[in-house]
């Protein structure tokens, strides 16, 4: 099993939604986060003051997949995250050791 991380622009998050689910992978987490990377924040007009916000509004996903949906997942989302403007995101994977549905106990492939 394999979990992804993916911090995305926000209005791409039913783009993104919307591909994993035409792939089968139907739970997703999303997180409203605020972050900067290369593109440093942004610069906001406040009552005709010009203001540098550090921090800009995204969306961190997180998607549990099995192995063999791995590969496949991450290439939709990044397709579907992609505008081709800085500040698009990051993604991150690593492996799950175990996954527990609480409900009924089933474990690692057959909880996702």
């Amino acid at each position: 099993m394999q979990m992804i991380e993916v911090v995305i622009k926000p209005y791409k998050l039913d783009d993104v939604k919307n591909a994993l689910s035409r792939l089968g992978i139907l739970g997703v987490t999303a997180i409203e986060v605020k972050g900067f990377g290369r593109q440093k924040g942004h610069t906001e007009r406040y009552r005709g003051n010009r203001m540098d916000v550090g921090f800009v509004p995204k969306v961190l996903l997180k998607v549990a997949v099995k192995d063999e949906d791995a590969d496949k997942a991450v290439e939709t989302i990044v397709a579907n995250a992609r505008t081709g403007d800085i500040g698009d995101g990051k993604l991150f994977t690593y492996p799950i050791s175990k996954a527990i549905r609480i409900r009924t106990g089933e474990e690692n492939d057959v909880a996702l």
